[in-house]
């Protein structure tokens, strides 16, 4: 089950109560986690009571063992009096830079196909040019006010909610991508947020966190979604990559989500749906 992550920022002396929180969160006793972290099991007990500050190896050696996500140890080591170690810089920050240049590459060579770029919220931070100009081949992106969020763009009314097909197992495939993906497994304030809004949409199924469908239903490694045009269905499917190993905490939390049309039929009327647009919007495309 997803946990409600706790606030990021705790103030110093609650580093008992946030160890104690991962810990329960992962499932792991005391002991288990002794073993695995290589501390005492009188240690863990005395951070835990509040007895006892530990040094900021010892801590960082629990969060590691517990998979504890990098926003989540900087408040770890707040909480224990040490400064934070992983740089909360934005994700266009100069540090973030040949990041930044290698998701640009990644979007550009996906071609004529979308890929897009968010963040933990599903904020889209980046995109390649396929993906406005395929969503504004269904909707006037450019009537799209305030922040950029996909999930917003999927469940409004006014976006491409009207154009998908099978809403009431996508939905619920959406909501429950928002729990499955969440970074550490944990829901913090700004998700639980998005989860609120979204479910504040009308035809969302109240049943989504329940409802997996029939147990004779195909399965897919992927994740797919369809979309009407003009009659008729256009298969999708996405693909999401995460940064590995990464050292900050916004690298951690960027997601990059590809489409790929799931069969020849709908990768022909892909291309043609997106050259009709490029002519008629004089891009020349």
């Amino acid at each position: 089950m997803t946990a409600t992550r706790p606030d990021p920022k705790a103030p110093p002396g609650e580093l008992g109560d946030l160890l104690h929180y991962w810990r329960d969160v992962r499932g792991v006793s005391q002991l288990d986690l002794s073993l695995e972290a290589g501390v005492s099991q009188r240690q863990i007990s005395f951070i835990e009571s509040g007895r006892s500050v530990p040094g900021r190896d010892t801590l960082l050696a629990l969060a590691q063992t517990l998979d504890v996500p990098l926003r989540e140890r900087n408040a770890l080591l707040l909480a224990a009096g040490y400064a934070p170690i992983y740089s909360e810089a934005p994700w266009n920050a100069q540090e973030m830079h040949s990041v930044v240049r290698a998701l640009e590459r990644v979007v550009r060579q996906h071609e004529p196909f979308p890929a897009i770029v968010m963040d933990r919220h599903w904020n889209v931070l980046m995109t390649n040019d396929a993906a406005p100009r395929f969503f504004d081949c269904f909707i006037d992106m450019a009537a799209r006010t305030g922040p950029r969020n996909m999930l917003h763009l999927i469940f409004d009314p006014q976006g491409m909610r009207p154009f998908v097909a099978d809403w009431d197992a996508v939905s619920r495939s959406l909501l429950q991508r928002v729990y499955r993906e969440s970074v550490g497994n944990v829901i913090d304030a700004g998700t639980r947020r998005l989860l609120d809004e979204l479910l504040a949409y009308p035809d969302v199924p109240r049943d989504w966190k329940t409802h997996y469908g029939p147990p004779a239903a195909p399965t897919m490694p992927v994740i797919p979604m369809d979309f009407i045009s003009e009659g008729s269905v256009l298969r999708y499917f996405s693909m999401v990559t995460t940064v590995g190993a990464p050292r900050s905490v916004v690298a951690e939390e960027l997601r990059l989500e590809c489409m790929f049309p799931a069969d020849d039929e709908t990768e022909a009327r892909h291309r043609a749906l997106l050259a009709a647009h490029s002519k008629s919007h004089g891009t020349g495309r």
